[in-house]
């Protein structure tokens, strides 16, 4: 046994693999599709990635990056930010002036996971908008943007999201999206798109990213979810837009000068980890339908649309129980909305561990209900 093996650290391959001195097992990470590593040709890319000072715009492999993703959603330009959350971020400092109001969903990435950012940096008031799987109803979107009284706050922006985090991955239709940009035009309204897991929208519609992208004045697309790249994300709009985005961007500290070595991962994702996404939709789907045939767990299989799992886990245990059983199992969960725990498939789970964990999360809800 190696010195590695023995001292239990994690495999370099990112499955997660915890060898001890006695006993080896997997744990199977589904917290979320970040948790993924850079595969071997991924780090051998970034290794030998032409770079330069991109706050000066000379870093060739950013640019070949943001050239790459706007032309594959049709837009004029793009640009290359840490994050999701500073991509988001920016979009409503560019849309908005300081005292507007953006409509969200109300368990938006924006509103919930955001850390009131849209107060701190665009200086903006959120009105949320519930709705069941992500679609804010028409009518209550055009009875939430405010009349043009001066004692009323300028509705300046809309933006949706596609697709839905905390609705467990459900998708936008492109008629309802075309709806709310049409909306949004009646009132001279800009329409911004969290598109972090737009890639999984198009692999399980077979819609193009453009299709999804062109009713929307701005979007911010992930690389470090599914697609697996390590970090980095992509602000994309018509050039005027992407170069007051790039000035806020150096306000907000994202100027990030050799960042080749992270957008070539992020544009190697892009070539070669689009087309692997449905394998994560039927991970998904496998795992849900298992939990489905169980008394234990309450989800909906038409809710399952892409490679989140939000699922009810048994009344009246604490997450944190739940949780832990689960952990001693072997399988790492996150909690959704309350009273929901949420799996998410990556590129690091396979059919077999799908199967495995359904099967470790029964085991560990039947546990927390006999120790209760």
């Amino acid at each position: 046994m190696s010195q590695s093996a023995a001292l239990g650290e994690s495999s370099p391959s990112g499955c997660g693999i915890f060898v001890g001195i006695r006993a080896a097992w997997v744990m199977i990470d589904l917290r979320s599709d970040t948790v993924t590593q850079p595969t071997e040709e991924m780090r051998r890319v970034m290794a030998q990635a032409p770079v330069g000072d991109d706050v000066f715009g000379e870093d060739p492999s950013v640019n070949a990056l943001q050239e790459f993703v706007a032309e594959l959603l049709g837009k004029e330009a793009a640009l290359f930010v840490p994050s999701g959350v500073m991509g988001n971020q920016i979009a409503l400092a560019v849309h908005c002036r300081p005292g507007e109001e953006v409509i969200v969903e109300a368990a938006s990435h924006i509103f919930t996971y955001e850390t009131a950012a849209p107060a701190l940096i665009a200086r903006v008031q959120l009105f949320c908008i519930p709705s069941q799987r992500g679609q804010m109803p028409l009518a209550a979107l055009e009875q939430a943007i405010r009349p043009p009284a001066y004692y009323f706050p300028r509705t300046a922006l809309i933006c949706l999201e596609n697709t839905h985090n905390r609705h467990g991955g459900t998708i936008l239709p492109l008629d309802y999206i075309e709806a709310v940009a049409h909306l949004a035009q009646r009132h001279n309204i800009a329409l911004h798109c969290d598109g972090a897991r737009l890639w999984n929208a198009c692999a399980a519609t077979g819609l193009e990213p453009r299709q999804y992208a062109e009713p929307f004045d701005s979007l911010m697309v992930s690389f470090s979810k599914g697609l697996g790249a390590p970090v980095g994300s992509a602000l994309v709009g018509s050039r005027a837009f992407i170069e007051e985005a790039r000035r806020w961007r150096k306000i907000l500290g994202g100027g990030m000068r050799q960042a080749g070595i992270l957008a070539a991962a992020a544009l190697y994702a892009l070539q070669h980890h689009r087309e692997r996404l449905c394998e994560d939709h039927e991970n998904a789907l496998l795992f849900a339908r298992l939990l489905a045939e169980s008394a234990l767990f309450e989800l909906e299989l038409d809710r399952v649309q892409t490679n989140i799992v939000v699922f009810r886990y048994p009344a009246h245990v604490p997450f944190a129980a739940f949780a832990e059983a689960c952990r001693r199992e072997g399988v790492l969960l996150s909690q959704g909305m309350p009273g929901f725990a949420r799996a998410v498939f990556h590129l690091h789970i396979d059919r077999k561990q799908a199967l495995q964990a359904a099967h470790a999360v029964i085991r560990a809800a039947r546990s927390v209900l006999v120790g209760t």
